[in-house]
């Protein structure tokens, strides 16, 4: 006969799609605003647009994203 602990019978579903994407799409965005303040603080003065865009879009897209994860997974629980 088969013993099984309950903590082994609980299955633990992975993170809902949509938050994994929040979570990269913040750690991108992070990033960027990490690589924007270095080159500034090395006295770049003429920073790229692209790095600057990603560093004001991404990193609230992605936590925007994170939240309507969070709350729809909520809302299901409910």
């Amino acid at each position: 006969m088969k013993t099984t602990s309950k903590e082994a019978a609980v299955a633990t579903p992975g993170k809902p799609f949509l938050m994994r994407v929040g979570i990269g799409l913040f750690g991108l965005g992070m990033l960027a605003v990490l690589a924007v303040f270095i080159m500034f603080a090395a006295g770049l003065e003429n920073l790229p647009v692209w790095l600057s865009l990603a560093a004001g879009v991404i990193t609230p897209l992605g936590l925007l994203l994170g939240l309507i994860a969070l709350v729809l997974e909520a809302r299901a629980k409910n």
